[in-house]
């Protein structure tokens, strides 16, 4: 039988590259009830190239215009040939609740990314400990699959937190885990009633009481957690108040800055839109359309305000999906990590925290 290419030539492929290819989903499984892994592939022979505990933000075709939703990869970049997110639907979500009734293998998606700073390989140490509650446990699941298969000698003390047993995702496959990783300690937490029959971990919520209990030396590592901001905003405060250095903590989060109001967003119409004090000029080459930016407005909000569409997520300069291209001119940009040195070197910006200083030209 023959081999697929990618088998035979997998030195000669290169990356993916979020501008040439797009995702083919390649599977999907079911979790629990509400959770879901969907696995692609590029639809191009490509492989990946990624940090354990990075994200992609994919552009879903739920209405006439397109939503983005930003996803932790809960797959591994030791094994490159695929990527896979894992995705819990939220009551009232419109993306992910797409994502479970139409996303099917064969079907294609545009993506953006891989990005995000929240990886051990950004911020190491000698030993970790991985705190996730729910869904909150796939860049923490990415980075262990990682670690067992390149450095099982990895010093881990793993945590997962969730309602009920049947919410503790990837829990035996961390048992398997533990026994490839000699290192890697795992505690189960869970708060529902049904952890009475048959249940070896502990009860509850994890306080100041019980996280010594699972990371007897939690103040000697390096602590990374995920999951809903109130959880977050929970550990981190206990772990303030335990007198933990508080630079060894690292979180990940998808909040979005605060979106301007219809009132920040509007153009004032007559002559004295263009001579206001300090205002720029952008022009959207591909829109064919020319408007003033208003001091301390952002490349995106006067993109809206026009009628000029660049796809945006996150709205913090974390997830990189309104990233334009800069023709000319200079703009102030405060990203969070949502745009890489090279692309900045080839005119690219993020649209979102990007103020025109003069006027600018942008390719949308």
């Amino acid at each position: 039988m023959e081999m697929p290419r990618a088998f035979h030539h997998f030195d000669e492929l290169d990356p993916w590259r979020d501008r040439q290819h797009m995702l083919q989903c390649v599977s999907v499984a079911t979790e629990t009830a509400d959770v879901m892994t969907f696995t692609f592939r590029s639809d191009k022979p490509a492989w990946f190239r990624y940090l354990p505990g990075q994200f992609v933000t994919l552009e879903l075709p739920v209405e006439e215009e397109p939503v983005m939703r930003t996803y932790t990869l809960s797959s591994t970049p030791s094994r490159p040939l695929s990527i896979a997110v894992t995705v819990k639907a939220q009551p009232g979500s419109v993306g992910t609740r797409w994502m479970f009734d139409n996303l099917k293998p064969g079907m294609v998606l545009k993506a953006f990314g891989p990005l995000g700073d929240f990886s051990f390989v950004r911020h190491p140490g000698e030993r970790y400990l991985f705190i996730s509650a729910g869904s909150g446990i796939t860049p923490m699941i990415s980075m262990t699959r990682w670690m067992a298969d390149c450095a099982p000698e990895s010093n881990v003390t793993f945590i997962s937190c969730a309602r009920r047993p049947d919410d503790l995702l990837f829990k035996y496959e961390l048992e398997v885990l533990a026994r490839q990783m000699p290192q890697l300690n795992l505690g189960f937490l869970v708060e529902g009633h049904e952890a009475r029959h048959g249940w070896h971990g502990l009860r509850g919520r994890l306080d100041a009481t019980k996280l010594p209990l699972l990371a007897p030396d939690f103040m000697e590592r390096t602590v990374f957690c995920c999951g809903p901001e109130p959880f977050m905003a929970g550990v981190r405060d206990m772990l303030e108040m335990a007198g933990f250095q508080m630079e060894r903590y690292h979180q990940e989060s998808f909040q979005p800055a605060t979106a301007p109001s219809a009132g920040d967003l509007a153009i004032r119409e007559g002559p004295a839109a263009d001579t206001e004090a300090g205002a720029s000029r952008v022009t959207f080459t591909m829109s064919g359309k020319e408007a003033p930016a208003l001091p301390g407005h952002t490349v995106l909000q006067t993109a809206r305000a026009n009628g000029v569409r660049i796809g945006a997520a996150c709205e913090g300069g974390i997830c990189g999906t309104c990233r334009v291209m800069k023709i000319a001119g200079d703009v102030e940009m405060n990203h969070n990590g949502g745009i890489l040195d090279d692309e900045i070197e080839e005119g690219y910006i993020l649209a979102c925290c990007s103020r025109p200083i003069g006027d600018v030209q942008i390719e949308a």
